[in-house]
């Protein structure tokens, strides 16, 4: 019985179609690597795709291939090279992980090596199984306010901030996002943090975009059977301007046609969802105006933010007229004396304010713009009201 307790159920894909649930070994980690006991793992479309049809474009199951790479869990066992984890230690993972240090390694986008090791990925296994060994460098201590499943769920939230990050969104951006599933939704999650003054996002399901409401989205359009151009029109409506960034999260032609027509001159249309290696789409008119189309390919870069700027353990900030409750436990690694100013620009006067190191918007500030290379709005505020 000990025995059996130590199998590593796995989930596998041999084939199309076939999917299997088995044992393999329980790995050992080499030098640079943690065992990790598996707590959560969600299913991405990607798995579904390889389970279903055995491949997504040139990347085909060709062996038996573990699914899984949206993932947390706790450290098990370390290897002899690593110091920065332990046993205990609860950690998200970045699936992604450099095999050899290439020349897109050297420039920060290690994401486009084409030797990366990525879970799920033919022929990497994935972590869909309940012990799993991946490189330290690449598992990022959660904070104890920050559960599991939120853990897992950082990797979606990376392919947000990497199309954010890649479209320019800013302090004032106007945003059209195609496509209310989960990468659109945290395509809006993020772009409403980095400062995106409204943010337009369509979808044929009612459901879905009733989320993007709930959330954070100024404008939802369901899609029925309206033109791209018409698309683009009713887009501009709403903004009363056309829109600077369109992110394109369906991958269906249609939507990247409506994203060319939406997109303002000298604007930028990420293409964020993958559809039909080929598609019918209006290049001159991006051509002529200048619309720039860009891609991303997974993420880079976008975990392992900077912790606290300041000197406390436990930070918190209530402010009751905003409905506003902070308390977030921080480790630390940089000692500031004091914060510069321990306010908030926007507070209603008399409104009830406990802040702590760490809180002050000058280091909340500093936070952001290092974590995302922007500066954060103050609480109650939006770019609309500046």
């Amino acid at each position: 019985m000990a025995e059996q307790r130590a199998e590593n159920l796995s989930v596998v894909v041999h084939r199309a179609g076939d999917l299997r649930l088995e044992n393999r070994p329980v790995p050992e980690p080499g030098p640079n690597e943690v065992l990790l006991r598996m707590h959560s793992v969600g299913i991405c479309g990607s798995d579904v795709h390889y389970w279903q049809n055995g491949r997504i474009g040139d990347f085909i199951v060709k062996k038996p291939m573990v699914l899984g790479h949206e993932a947390s869990g706790i450290v098990i066992k370390v290897g002899s090279s690593v110091t920065h984890l332990k046993p205990g230690d609860r950690v998200a993972i970045e699936p992604g992980a450099p095999r050899d240090f290439d020349e897109f390694c050297k420039i920060g986008r290690y994401n486009l090596s084409p030797t990366i090791f990525f879970c799920a990925t033919p022929p990497d296994d994935g972590n869909l199984c309940r012990y799993y060994a991946h490189n330290a460098n690449f598992c990022y201590k959660l904070p104890d306010n920050i559960t599991f499943e939120e853990g897992a769920l950082i990797e979606p939230l990376s392919v947000g901030i990497h199309a954010c990050r890649r479209g320019g969104v800013t302090l004032g951006s106007k945003v059209l996002i195609c496509g209310a599933g989960p990468i659109g939704l945290v395509c809006l999650l993020v772009a409403k943090t980095m400062g995106a003054a409204q943010v337009v996002i369509t979808d044929l399901s009612t459901s879905r975009l009733e989320k993007a409401k709930e959330i954070g989205a100024d404008f939802t359009i369901q899609i029925k059977k309206e033109t791209p151009k018409d698309m683009a029109c009713m887009v501009q409506g709403l903004l009363n301007s056309m829109p600077d960034i369109t992110m394109e999260c369906s991958g269906a032609e249609a939507s990247i046609q409506t994203g060319i027509y939406a997109t303002r001159s000298g604007g930028t249309l990420v293409l964020v969802g993958l559809g039909p290696e080929m598609v019918h789409v209006p290049i001159v008119n991006a051509a002529v105006r200048e619309v720039d189309i860009k891609g991303i390919f997974r993420y880079c870069n976008t975990a392992g933010l900077p912790d606290s700027r300041c000197g406390a353990s436990c930070s918190q900030a209530t402010f009751p007229e905003m409905g506003l409750t902070w308390s977030q436990e921080r480790p630390v690694q940089r000692k500031r004396k004091s914060c510069p100013s321990p306010t908030y620009p926007g507070l209603a006067a008399g409104a009830q304010q406990t802040v702590a190191h760490g809180d002050c918007y000058a280091c909340i500030q500093e936070s952001g713009h290092q974590a995302f290379g922007y500066t954060p709005l103050p609480f109650g505020k939006s770019a609309g009201g500046l």
